[in-house]
């Protein structure tokens, strides 16, 4: 059976292709369009990225902080456009590693794909910790650490369960996810901006106050968090590239209506809750002291029963975030195991014949997060430190894709996907690294206010703990060398092959016309 808006010609057009690229498909190709799109959108989670960091972004850069959303979203477009050319000519599973294997090496891949891994792992981690708090609210509970931890590990094992099920329930939920979504933050962004408004349109250019009496350059600068935490996910839709049916064409467009449609609501969303809070509101989060605004504004604004329904949404959003990020991690997983690039690489990459998924490194994406939810429950300030590199880690991961396919394009590579910028591509290109070195500087900056060396450079540190560890094991136990049957640093001669095929199934078509 294949999704809707597709045939059967097309399914073995892209096992053909796969195929080519030197592998035989253990997927069910029954992800359409819209399904691949949410599965991005939901990784992506505006409402889950607008909540956590409303107060603290307004703290820092005042309402104006809301224009990071527009810059950093139009910087990640640039990298997606780039993303959609090499997944259009390396549709497989996996994402970031086969793309830089293929782009450079499969050592360059092995490192790369470290770091991502991690930061996946603690990034699951993270949400699953975050959203364990609003299934206690929307219970009635007291959200102490022994509740945190049930709720935390009970979000990690039923996304598992879910995805564990199969593709095509991974879809269902995600449009799921995505309606949820779209309810939590577009409508109620709307609602706020149209029926509940306290605050001028002109508050977006009135800083009040923030920064003190220096220039607000620096300041803005430093709350720019509030749009580059929001702004990634999008590379998950490339990541189940061999469950999608006609990926080639389809990726592309789901990652960039993720970006498209994932910025429109998180524009929206930060933009309600700045206008619906009153004036004493505003000067107590610029201040710092009211650090979890957000459900007295949805108090005030729609009432307990309101608020209530706001709660039953945002837990499905937090579920959809969960599973988007395990099915992510996992195929990842897989896709290093498949190339025999892991120890156990044989177990990591079993495909259960019945759901048609990696089953053994779901379980891996599952775990690894819960034993480090219960070292967190032991010691309950660690979660910030733990975590903090992951945002950076995963741009560093997307500016290695981008860097390894600048590298081709100025040895003579020409994108051969079916999507594709042509002569644009390698100005969106270059514009895209400009724009990741900048996001990368940003993201390393020391949070102000932080005053110990360990809290002002603890991103910085994370990265490195986690890359050094990586390339220790790369350079003793050369996981790689199991791994040289595989193609590596091949864009070039796939491109040229690709449409070597084309021409040959064209003149096949023109025969059968005359």
């Amino acid at each position: 059976m294949t999704p809707p808006g597709t045939h059967a010609g097309s399914t073995a057009d892209d096992d053909a292709q796969l195929a080519a690229l030197g592998y035989t498909g253990q997927f069910e190709r029954s992800m359409g369009l819209w399904a691949n799109m949410a599965l991005g959108f939901t990784y992506l989670s505006p409402l889950v990225g607008v909540y956590s960091l409303f107060a603290y972004s307004l703290s820092i850069g005042g309402p104006p902080a809301i224009w990071w959303i527009v810059v950093v979203g139009l910087g990640q477009l640039l990298v997606a456009l780039v993303f959609g050319e090499v997944v259009s000519q390396y549709p497989l599973a996996g994402g970031i590693y086969p793309w830089t294997r293929r782009l450079w090496n499969r050592r360059y891949a092995w490192i790369v794909s470290w770091v991502y891994i991690w930061a996946i792992i603690v990034t699951v981690t993270a949400v699953a910790e975050f959203g364990g708090g609003f299934v206690a609210a929307l219970f009635g509970i007291e959200a102490g650490p022994g509740v945190a931890l049930a709720t935390a590990v009970g979000l990690l094992v039923l996304a598992f369960v879910i995805n564990y099920s199969g593709t095509r329930t991974l879809a269902r939920i995600a449009r799921i996810g995505l309606a949820a979504e779209l309810i939590g933050v577009v409508a109620l962004g709307l609602y706020l901006l149209l029926f509940r408004r306290e605050q001028p349109f002109s508050i977006f250019f009135d800083t009040l106050g923030a920064g003190g009496g220096e220039g607000y350059l620096g300041t803005f600068l430093a709350a720019a968090l509030s749009g580059l935490f929001l702004f990634y996910g999008f590379e998950a839709c490339g990541d189940v590239a061999e469950e999608v049916a006609d990926p080639t064409r389809r990726i592309p467009r789901a990652m960039i209506l993720t970006i498209l449609v994932g910025g429109v609501s998180g524009f929206l969303s930060y933009a309600g809750y700045v206008l619906a809070a009153p004036d004493a509101q505003l000067q107590a989060i610029m201040a710092g002291e009211d650090v979890d605004p957000i459900p007295s504004i949805l108090e005030s604004s729609l009432g307990t029963v309101g608020s209530k329904v706001f709660l039953v949404v945002t837990v499905v959003a937090f579920v959809s975030c969960v599973l988007s990020l395990q099915a992510a991690g996992s195929r990842l997983l897989y896709a290093f195991a498949r190339d025999r690039m892991l120890p156990a690489s044989g177990w990591l990459s079993h495909v259960s014949a019945r759901h048609s998924v990696p089953t053994n490194a779901l379980l891996v994406v599952c775990v690894v997060p819960v034993l480090i939810c219960l070292f967190v429950f032991w010691q309950p300030d660690s979660l910030a430190r733990v975590t903090a590199f992951a945002v950076l880690g995963i741009y560093i991961a997307f500016q290695a894709v981008v860097l390894a396919a600048l590298r081709q394009r100025l040895r003579g590579w020409r994108p051969a996907g079916l999507w594709n910028l042509g002569a644009a591509g390698l100005v969106v290109n270059v514009l895209a690294l400009a724009y990741g070195v900048f996001a990368i500087v940003l993201l390393l900056k020391p949070a102000p206010g932080t005053e110990t060396f360990l809290d002002r450079w603890v991103v910085a540190i994370g990265l490195a703990v986690v890359a050094g560890s990586g390339l220790l094991y790369l350079f003793l136990a050369r996981p790689d060398r199991h791994s040289a049957h595989v193609p590596e640093g091949d864009a070039r001669e796939v491109a040229a092959q690709l449409q070597q095929i084309r021409r040959g199934a064209g003149v096949r078509v023109s025969e059968e016309i005359r």
